[in-house]
């Protein structure tokens, strides 16, 4: 396939990297005003929205309509549900710890410090891993076989993650699991449904653009930088680390798929 409008596709990587920044600067401000900077992470899905809604309109007249119309609203519910989710977890909690250790090493205005080392670093990540969205709303054929994979692959995701996420809600809602390792549902088949679900959505969403060798070459590095930090980064590595000193922990660890979901082993 041939054909891939390369210069309006620069000129949209400006426009999202735009979207991107308006919609990190805008969570800046609020984070400021209320002194809670956990609220990048409702930002994190919301900018993919912005990203994926710019493009669209940018793209009008590239492209296949079928696939700019499709990758938008994948991406689009994707990110608007994480962005809800996280909302909803957060209200009426302090400072996020990661963000509180972070700010804490703060060489000087502890705002200015979170504004490069937060805000402006994932407003990059968000232009960054939202290139296949991107590429895809230029890509000029039609839908094959590869891209309706990706959509199920996404769809796939979309269900670990929100599945993953509502069960941990109501486990952490009852008293009586006070202090015990969520190892239900898809948590018992793995330590990370919710992860292992953002990986899906994100190899999904590549496949989608890569109906076009070109796109395909453009949007690679999306996928292989998600998942290299849904499992080596910010994820699961991160995560474990600091549940390692949890009671039930390493046994549950021993007996549940780290990442991949598998059946579980039986308990000792």
């Amino acid at each position: 396939m041939s054909g891939f409008p390369w210069g309006e596709f620069a000129q949209n990587l400006a426009l999202a990297a735009g979207a991107a920044l308006a919609v990190m600067l805008v969570a800046f401000a609020v984070a400021v005003r209320k002194g809670l900077h956990r609220i990048v992470d409702v930002a994190w899905g919301t900018g993919f929205t912005a990203v994926a809604l710019v493009t669209f309109l940018a793209s009008a007249g590239e492209g296949d309509e079928a696939r700019r119309v499709l990758v938008t609203v994948l991406t689009s519910v994707w990110g608007l549900r994480l962005a809800v989710h996280i909302a909803r977890r957060g209200r009426g909690h302090g400072e996020d710890p990661r963000y509180e250790a972070l700010l804490s090493k703060a060489p000087g205005n502890r705002n200015l410090y979170a504004l490069r080392m937060v805000y402006l670093l994932q407003g990059a990540l968000v232009w960054l891993v939202s290139l296949p969205v991107q590429a895809a709303q230029y890509v000029p054929g039609p839908l094959t076989g590869l891209a309706w994979a990706g959509t199920a692959l996404w769809a796939v995701g979309l269900f670990f993650e929100a599945v993953g996420d509502a069960q941990l809600a109501r486990f952490k809602a009852d008293p009586a699991n006070r202090g015990h390792v969520m190892d239900r549902g898809l948590w018992g088949w793995t330590r990370h449904p919710n992860y292992f679900g953002d990986f899906c959505v994100w190899w999904g969403l590549f496949l989608i653009a890569c109906d076009s060798p070109q796109s395909a070459a453009v949007a690679l590095v999306s996928p292989l930088v998600m998942s290299y930090l849904l499992i080596n980064g910010s994820g699961k590595a991160m995560l474990e680390r600091h549940m390692a000193g949890r009671p039930g922990f390493a046994e549950y660890a021993a007996r549940t798929s780290g990442f991949f979901p598998l059946p579980p082993k039986p308990r000792r």
